[in-house]
């Protein structure tokens, strides 16, 4: 494939990740997704390592494994490859073939997935997916059964000034106006989650908070009444993003 059609083919997908395929092209991702990769501080050798990245989407941390030398990368998803998600496998796809990659892809539910079929993995990736499950805790026990080293798990945060284990419940689309997302856990809440699904240690590896401004919960206020929607738990004085590492 030429420059010419590769970029073009580019072009054509709409993408979540950006991924440098070389010579000067990069994928249009919405996600800032190297940065995301700094913060998750995932090993940077990870020769003789069995991965597995649930949620792989365009398959950014998939490739960036197996790029880091890993024996097995098994990438998973459903729902932005075939379910009711915008994305599709086409940026996936397009990227395992202009890396020449040997990451395998596997098109099914998380809850599907079975360690006495798929195995177990050194390193399981769980980034950017719980808080868009309605059965959470499930969830992270898969995981857990998937865990033989550590897993890596990317959330958003809610309610970041509450001190005590607290979860937000977002029945339609109060956060970010985003219908598939169910879930806001404050640090304590996500770490209490992740140690009573099996895992013995757990370590905050990023964690940033953006407070909200006075002027922005009293718009979010407003916006609340004229569309007749209750959000009082989207009024909550901060938010943002954590990154767990944990272990069997």
């Amino acid at each position: 494939m030429d420059l010419d059609e590769l970029r073009s083919r580019v072009e054509e997908i709409r993408w979540w990740h950006r991924i440098d395929l070389g010579n000067g092209i990069v994928t249009p991702g919405i996600d800032d997704t190297p940065d995301k990769l700094r913060r998750a501080r995932i090993p940077d050798d990870l020769s003789g390592w069995s991965v597995i990245d649930v949620g792989a989407w365009d398959g950014f941390f998939s490739f960036e494994c197996e790029r880091r030398g890993a024996d097995r990368v098994l990438a998973v998803d459903s729902f932005s490859w075939g379910g009711p998600g915008w994305g599709t496998k086409d940026g996936f796809d397009l990227v395992h073939q202009v890396l020449d990659s040997k990451v395998e892809s596997k098109e099914c539910d998380l809850f599907e997935l079975d360690p006495e079929v798929d195995g177990t993995f050194d390193l399981v990736l769980f980034l950017g997916v719980i808080y868009h499950l309605r059965h959470p805790l499930l969830a992270l026990e898969k995981m857990r059964s998937l865990t033989s080293r550590m897993m890596v798990l990317e959330s958003v945060i809610e309610m970041a000034d509450h001190r005590r284990p607290v979860v937000s419940f977002y029945p339609n689309d109060e956060l970010k106006s985003d219908g598939s997302n169910w879930w806001g856990p404050n640090l304590p809440a996500l770490v209490g989650m992740v140690e009573s699904s099996g895992f013995s240690r757990v370590e905050v590896v990023d964690y940033f908070v953006e407070p909200r401004s006075r002027l922005k919960r009293v718009a979010r206020r407003i916006y609340n009444a004229a569309t007749k929607k209750d959000h009082a738990l989207c009024d909550s004085q901060s938010w943002g993003r954590a990154i767990l590492h944990a272990y069997p």
